[in-house]
């Protein structure tokens, strides 16, 4: 009997260690820097007229991130150099440009990833958390679809229409 007990409690460790390694290793698998391939649909909270859009997204080990989008993937200069721009040149940037920063938490079960956000390029962004659903195709691709309905609520999955695709860069 006592061998018992102890060669179940000794399997049923085995099993933990192996779950939180598992866990790990897919959480491990965002860490690294993403180069933007696509967008498709429209972004039900903030309506991006996305065109040509580049883009990067970084996670790191411990739990940060950051990304960044240049939306219509051309940028203007400032005719007079970059601190003289005229007022419709800083509109024309800032509404063509979206960066933010925060921590990151995976969730395997849910299949979500939530972006903490610590501050952003549009400041009412700051303390939000941007939830996405991911999918990995392959080893160097990432699917993120955001899941907000731009009413407070949720779209389901399998109506989202909504979503960026990253590879990895190397």
């Amino acid at each position: 009997m006592k061998k018992r007990f102890v060669l179940l409690l000794l399997l049923s460790c085995i099993s933990m260690f192996f779950a939180q390694a598992r866990q790990d290793n897919a959480g491990d698998k965002f860490v690294g820097a993403w180069r933007l391939v696509s967008v498709e649909g429209t972004d039900a909270t903030f309506h991006f007229a996305y065109d040509h859009p580049t883009g990067i997204l970084t996670y790191d080990r411990s739990g940060w991130m950051a990304v960044q989008i240049d939306i219509k993937g051309v940028r203007k200069p400032f005719v007079n150099g970059p601190t003289a721009g005229t007022v419709e040149e800083k509109v024309a940037a800032f509404d063509n440009y979206v960066a933010y920063y925060g921590t990151y938490t995976v969730d395997l079960k849910a299949q979500t990833i939530t972006h903490h956000l610590k501050d952003a390029s549009p400041p009412n962004w700051r303390g939000v958390n941007n939830v996405r659903w991911f999918e990995f195709q392959g080893n160097d691709r990432l699917l993120l679809i955001p899941r907000e309905n731009g009413k407070g609520g949720v779209i389901e999955r399998k109506n989202a229409t909504y979503t960026l695709l990253w590879e990895r860069l190397k």
